[in-house]
């Protein structure tokens, strides 16, 4: 997949002008499709399941939505078990 801008430089500057930094932006769109396209390419086998490593980002909003794309979670810690349930995922997810 080619690497692209997912916002313009206008949308960019207003953000930053309106929110203090640090902060991160993620393109939601992206992160579905690239989500989707792992899964598709394990479907061949039917006890394929991705883990996320809810290390790499422990942010609330990117679990969910990876969990609404069929991935479970991987958890190190207890915060990052308190994580994941808090999300909604558990039992075999996790």
């Amino acid at each position: 997949m080619a690497k692209r801008a997912f916002i313009g430089r206008d949308a960019l500057e207003e953000i930053c002008r309106r929110y203090p930094t640090p902060f991160h932006l993620y393109d939601e769109r992206e992160i579905r499709a690239r989500a989707r396209a792992l899964n598709a390419a394990f479907s061949w086998n039917p006890g394929f399941k991705e883990y996320f490593v809810v290390k790499a980002t422990p942010n609330p909003s990117i679990v969910r939505l990876l969990a609404e794309e069929g991935c479970g979670c991987d958890c190190a810690t207890g915060v990052e078990l308190m994580l994941a349930s808090a999300c909604g995922v558990g039992g075999r997810d996790i």
